[in-house]
């Protein structure tokens, strides 16, 4: 193989905490399981009694089984099971909702991401990727073709640049842009957003126009047949234009470091590691629901450790 031919060597990078972030990696799957004082006072729904079916258990409750049952990849069953041996083990006397209850419960629930509050301005990277619902498995098709074809949910979602925390996340059918929930993202993510980086994707005078609005930095590559536009939302993007055209696309990327960007796919990587790339419940409202309460997962995960790593020859 000539010289030319020769692959391009990897970068390295050493991880400069390892003994914490060792640790945190333990801490992750410890089976140390405890429910809360909180909780166990906020087990019963207080709230005012509506007609229909009474209301036994709080939100609280619903959201404590779920997550549970997310956490150790139960079904809801298996779910009751367990929160039921819990709660014998902790010697603590309440009933445990049915799987029925759960699953009917699931959908209008409200999930706190539990991302960390920051002071100051968050850089937000933006991107998303598709989960399985239900259908066929992949060897099954390979050797006996289509019955029942797989459907798919986008999971689109905004982390924090720094913290690497999901800040925002939204679930839609696959056939939404990335351009669409742009909006969204941005009002879950908060007001004091200083940048946002996305790919292609983005390149949208709807994003655009709604970045501007806000006075974000945006730090989103155009299209390579590009060109320049009068329109005033289109102010930025003509700037990078000329940027690339300058710099080159490759040292452009870099000056507004934009590769920054590759942070939301680790997270996307993590979650499909961890969680799975694939969606168990049914109804839309409760995969939401469900994929909520996953991001929230990874997010408690986070704050326990993260590695800190450089760049090494």
């Amino acid at each position: 193989m000539s010289k030319q031919q020769e692959p391009k060597s990897k970068d390295k990078y050493k991880i400069l905490n390892w003994t914490e972030y060792n640790m945190s990696l333990k801490d992750r799957g410890r089976i140390t399981l405890w429910i809360s004082e909180d909780a166990v006072k906020s087990w019963e729904y207080k709230g005012p009694r509506e007609q229909g079916g009474k209301i036994i258990y709080s939100d609280l409750a619903i959201e404590t089984c779920l997550t549970i049952k997310q956490v150790l990849h139960l079904k809801l069953r298996q779910a009751e099971g367990f929160v039921e041996s819990l709660l014998t083990i902790m010697k603590i006397e309440k009933s445990v909702p049915d799987y029925s209850t759960l699953s009917r419960r699931a959908g209008a629930l409200k999930i706190d991401l539990k991302a960390t509050k920051q002071s100051g301005n968050i850089d937000i990277v933006v991107d998303s990727t598709g989960l399985k619902v239900y259908g066929e498995g992949e060897w099954k098709v390979r050797k006996y073709g289509w019955s029942k074809h797989r459907t798919w949910r986008k999971l689109h979602i905004g982390i924090n640049g720094d913290t690497q925390e999901i800040v925002a996340e939204e679930l839609t059918e696959n056939s939404v842009s990335d351009a669409d929930v742009t909006e969204d993202l941005l009002n879950e993510a908060g007001e004091e957003i200083g940048s946002f980086r996305g790919d292609g994707a983005y390149d949208k005078k709807i994003v655009r126009k709604e970045l501007r609005k806000r006075n974000i930095k945006e730090i989103i590559p155009p299209q390579e047949n590009a060109v320049e536009s009068e329109d005033p939302v289109f102010k930025e993007r003509n700037k990078a234009i000329k940027g690339i055209k300058k710099l080159g696309r490759k040292k452009w990327k870099q000056k507004v470091k934009y590769h920054k960007r590759s942070l939301v796919e680790v997270a996307m990587f993590r979650y499909k590691t961890i969680i799975g790339d694939r969606i168990n419940a049914r109804k839309f409202d409760n995969e939401k629901t469900e994929v909520r309460i996953n991001c929230s997962i990874l997010n408690v995960m986070t704050n326990l450790g993260m590695p800190i790593s450089k760049k090494v020859a």
